[in-house]
Parts: C-alpha cells; structure tokens; sequence
C-alpha cells in the first residue's frame, strides 16, 4: 500500500515532473516544479488556503509518482508530454484538436512547387498561414498553378526521352522536363507568388495587366478573358485581409475568456503585418481557473504540435511562467520569441480591437455551445428511452458508465463495420462519436489477420478483442472506453460483439443499427428487440448518421487496399519483375493501364528496367 506521508520524506530537491493518481491509478493530475520536495509536499499541508479545484484534487489522490530532470525546461516539456498523453481530469486541456492548412513552397527543390500542408517542417521550405478556411487554399492553390503554369510533379531528375505529363498539353505547366525554360525565369514566377502570398500584389497585378493587353491586342480574346478573371481573383483575396497597421512581421493574438459554461482561447494570425485570420478553441478547465493560467496551458499545448510559431505573441495581463515558456518557444522556433503585454501604440490597439471582437463572438459561441447541449439531450433521452424500453424494467441495461452518462453532455458512442470482396481484403472500421459530434481523431481502421473467407461475424470479433485488449492493457489511443457499442448489423453481428464484451468481462452495453431491404436505416436492435427509429426523428438522423459514417468509413479503407492489391498482384505474375521494379514501373506510369500501353522504348527508360525485363513486361501486356 502506498504511504502518501513516507514519501514525501523520499521526494528530492531537483526540478522534474509529478503524477498524481486516484484509487483506481488514474493519473488526475500533472505538473512540474522546479523543487519536487517543496512542490509535492504543499498539496498535503493545510487545505484552509487552496481553492476548491485544488481542494476536490487532493481529496482523490491516492498515490504520487515523479520524474526528476536536468533543468527546468526540460520539466516543462515533459510536463506537455504527459499531459496530452494522459489527459488528466484536472489539468487545463485543449480539447479541440484542429489543425489548420498552410501554404508550402518547397525552396529546397531546383523547381519549388506550391503545396498544402497542415505540418511545418524545418526543411528549407517557405510557409505562409495558418489558413482557416482550407477550401480557400485549395483555391488560391489552383489559381497560382493556373497563373504561372507551375511544375505540379514530385519529379526531380528528367533524363533525356523524358515524356512531358499532361499539364504541359494543356498550358498548365510551362515543362521544366522539357528544357523549355530556364531556372532563372521559373524562380521569377516563384518570387511573384511569394510576394502575393506576403500580400504585396502590384507587381502581380502589373504581370497580369500586361499580359491581358498583349492577348487582347493579339486578338486572343478568350485568353484575355482568363487574365482578367485572373487579376479580379488577385484582388479578391488581398482584399480579405485586413491591414493592421503595425511594421511588418507575424504576430499572434492570444485572449482568454469565458463563456456561460466553457471556458475558450480565441487566437487571432497576424502574418506580414496583417490580420489574416481567428479561431477560437474549447478547453477542458474548472469554473475557478483563472484566465491566464488558460492562456498560458494553451500556449504549452498549441505550440507543442508541428505548428507555425511567430516571434512575438500578444496577450492580455501577465503569464505565470512567462520566462520559462519564453525561452522554450525560442528553443523550438530557433530564433528570439516574446511574450508580450502591450500598453499602448498600435500593439495595443490591435489587442483592444481583438477583445471587442471577442466580446461579439462569445455571443455566438455561448448560443452554438447552448444548441449542441439541447441536441445531445434530446439525443440522450431519446436512447436511454430506447435502451432502457428494450432491455425491459426488471433487466439491468448495461454498465456504470451507461447509467450516468445522462447526466453529462453526451454518450460516448464507438461503431464497427467491416468490409471486403467474397472474403478478400476484409477490414474493419470504428468510429466514435461523443453526442452528436464525430470525433474524427479517435477514429481507427484494422485490417483482418486470423479469419480467413468472407466471416463477417468472426472478423468483427477479431476487431473489438484487439481493440479492447489494447485499451485494457493501457494503450493511451485506446484508454477511453465507450459508453455504448454500435454495431452495422442485426442479431448475429450483435450476438457476435456480445460474446467478446462477456469474455473480456466489460459491461459495455451492444445495439444493432438495423437496415431495411433498400440498405437505408431501419431500427436500433438491443438484447434481441428492434424499435423502428422512423417514429423517432432525432434518434433516427443521429443513427443514421453514424452508420453511414462508419460505413463510408470501412468502404474507403478497403477500396484503398483493393486497388493497391490488384496493382501489385498483376506486375507480381510477370517473370523478372520484383518489388524494386514494380514500384519504380507503377511511379513511373501512375497506374496498370498505362503500363500496358507503353512502347518497349519507354519501359526501358524506366529506372532499374533492362530491356530483357522490358520484354518481358511487353509479353504479359500482349496476353492481357
């Protein structure tokens, strides 16, 4: 048994990290400090001066363990790790897990290409964003491709006889595998993009100006028409963001606030002067946590992910450990980062222009936040009438979980299906939904290893036990267990997640999403009685949302490993052809048909392709 008093005796004078955990050893708690002996000791002093949130904290504390480390930095660090490893029940959590598409540019190529991407990397590149609206990336994507006729292939090398792809037919790519074009004239257009991306237009707008003129003087009018539109989408998209007027630089705006019951940080981007763009983020805080404590558990966990981070963060009052996070931001940005209190000048109008901002949108995210807790309670009654109304008044319904779920936001919902062709390729899918939201990182995908044939029933058992074993034996991605099990089927694929829910002695209760005879939702099965859900509006889009969900889910899962299968089992059965060749003739060609159609002359050309093998890929295109 552990003796909370013997050691604290034990706990050493040194920076680290402390896990503090209920009877159940559950970590509730992480935190750091620069001295584990004085730290860890004041939870168990006097309670006259904690706050409550401390106060119900120690109140559960069965058992402490701790992490010594070199310095205080390195304590800070590991302190994030453990927190979002763990997710401790009364830490400050960031709960959203939103990442935002930015603009990539990959300077460390003879040729850069514009690019999407939601990760930065320290790899030479140029990166512009965040962006929060992705659709507008894509579009902006597209129009700087059209614009300048950019290289779109990830090819690198153009040995002579290389064959132009079919953005060159059409005018979209000015052919750099052609020798066309010099690098000099290429970084030009590369340097044009990245001036508009930096929100400097006029020498795009003056390309594009004079480019119209000389198409319409040449009498090219459909082709004027495009650098028209061409220099009206330009505008556009400097006119969205809103000039700042700050000197030149990237910037966030940090603000705390609460609303009626959740506690939020609203982030605004400043980039290259201007006010490009804000979101606003939940976290998982007490109603006595104080706003900067928020601010600063965000800042930590934000910039913790593969993010973009500026040089300077504006936010509202000081930061407790303010130093520390300072020179561990410089650390992962690798040059000076700031935090920053304005009093006055326009970093200090900037930040009151934010704060009546969001004002306004706490508004909005108090009525949004309002709605999805009347939805998921509607939800809520509608399935505890149901599986209460099944499983009869004198039968037990399920676990403890289930039975106090109603009294949260919503039931935590996991549902399988699996996939496959007459047994081949068999997958399963699970997705989870908490209330009516899909939470889309939890989701998981296996693939079958030990049933053979088309068993739904045994594939799906295969499914839940590996997926339950892995939870049960403390695997972090699998810790949280649902309160209900959904399974795309009736009686025996219910039946079937029974058997492993009573054999790994979980109390979770199983239902069955029933489709009718046109493969639409029918009804919810539980302990082998339907309801039909068509009386039952609410329940009935919430339902059939989930199973449309997990089976589009399940069906790209095995559509993916299908075509990969066919692809490789095809070039398999040719004598000659190994896994290298394979692979170099499928990036070569992109795809089965085109390998077929090729001449002997453009096989040889493929790397690691000698003409006896070329042959021999000739020969086995002919018996197709």
């Amino acid at each position: 048994m552990f003796e909370i008093q013997e050691n604290l005796k034990k706990l050493p004078d040194k920076p680290g990290v402390y896990l503090h955990k209920d009877k159940l050893g559950q970590v509730i708690y992480v935190g750091k400090a620069v001295s584990l002996k004085n730290r860890v000791r004041q939870y168990f002093q006097s309670s006259r001066n904690m706050d409550p949130k401390v106060r119900a904290m120690v109140s559960h504390i069965e058992e402490f363990e701790y992490i010594t480390t070199s310095t205080e930095m390195e304590a800070l660090i590991l302190e994030n790790n453990l927190i979002k490893k763990y997710m401790p029940q009364y830490n400050v959590l960031l709960r959203d897990d939103k990442t935002y598409p930015y603009i990539k540019i990959t300077t460390n190529e003879a040729y850069p290409r514009i690019l999407k991407t939601r990760k930065i990397y320290h790899d030479g590149c140029k990166y512009f964003g965040p962006y929060t609206d992705a659709t507008a990336v894509n579009q902006l994507i597209d129009l700087l491709n059209g614009i300048f006729a950019l290289k779109r292939c990830s090819a690198q090398k153009f040995p002579g006889g290389f064959k132009p792809c079919l953005n060159y037919h059409i005018h979209q790519c000015k052919g750099i595998c052609t020798g066309l074009i010099s690098r000099a004239e290429y970084m030009e257009a590369i340097d044009q993009v990245m001036e508009l991306l930096n929100g400097k237009n006029k020498k795009v707008l003056d390309y594009l100006n004079q480019k119209m003129a000389e198409e319409a003087e040449a009498m090219n009018f459909e082709k004027a028409a495009e650098y028209r539109d061409y220099i009206a989408a330009v505008k556009a998209i400097s006119e969205k963001q809103r000039v700042v007027l700050l000197t030149a630089g990237d910037m966030d705006v940090i603000l705390g606030a609460k609303g009626e019951s959740d506690a939020h940080v609203i982030l605004f981007f400043v980039r290259q002067g201007r006010l490009s763009g804000r979101e606003s983020y939940h976290l998982q805080a007490m109603e006595e946590d104080d706003m900067k404590e928020v601010v600063s558990a965000f800042i930590k966990q934000y910039y913790s992910e593969n993010t973009m981070i500026p040089k300077e963060i504006l936010v509202e009052g000081e930061l407790p450990e303010t130093k520390i996070i300072e020179d561990w931001l410089t650390e992962l940005r690798g040059s000076l980062v700031k935090i920053t209190v304005p009093q006055k000048g326009d970093k200090k109008a900037l930040l009151d222009m934010a704060k009546c901002d969001v004002i306004e949108m706490m508004k909005t995210l108090d009525e949004r936040a309002s709605n999805i807790r009347e939805k998921n309670a509607a939800i809520n009654t509608a399935l505890e009438g149901i599986i209460t109304g099944l499983a009869g008044k004198n039968q037990e319904v399920g676990s403890e979980s289930l039975k106090a779920v109603t009294k949260g936001e919503g039931w935590r919902v996991e549902a399988y299906d699996i996939s496959n062709t007459n047994g081949v390729d068999s997958v399963g899918a699970m997705v989870v939904f908490e209330g009516s939201r899909p939470i889309r990182k939890d989701y998981r995908r296996f693939k079958i290893k030990t049933v053979e044939g088309p068993n739904d029933f045994g594939s799906l058992q295969e499914v839940l036990y590996r997926r339950f074993k892995r939870g049960l034996q403390g695997d972090q991605s699998f810790a949280r267990l649902p309160d209900i099990l959904f399974i795309d089927g009736g009686k025996p694929q219910v039946s079937a997640a029974e058997q492993v829910m009573k054999a790994m002695k979980l109390e979770i209760p199983v239902a069955g999403m029933v489709k009718d005879d046109k493969h639409r939702t029918r009804g919810l099965l539980f302990q082998e009685r339907e309801v039909e859900l068509k009386e039952n509006p609410i329940l009935f889009r919430y339902v059939a949302s989930i199973q449309e969900e997990v089976h589009r889910f399940a069906i790209d899962y095995h559509r993916g490993l299908r075509k990969k299968s066919i692809q490789r089992s095809a070039l398999d059965t040719i004598e000659g052809i190994g896994e290298k060749r394979r692979n170099a003739l499928l990036s070569h060609f992109g795809s089965i048909d085109r390998i077929r159609e090729a001449t002997l002359e453009e096989l040889c050309q493929v790397q690691g392709i000698t003409k006896p093998a070329a042959e021999k890929v000739m020969e086995w295109a002919l018996k197709k």
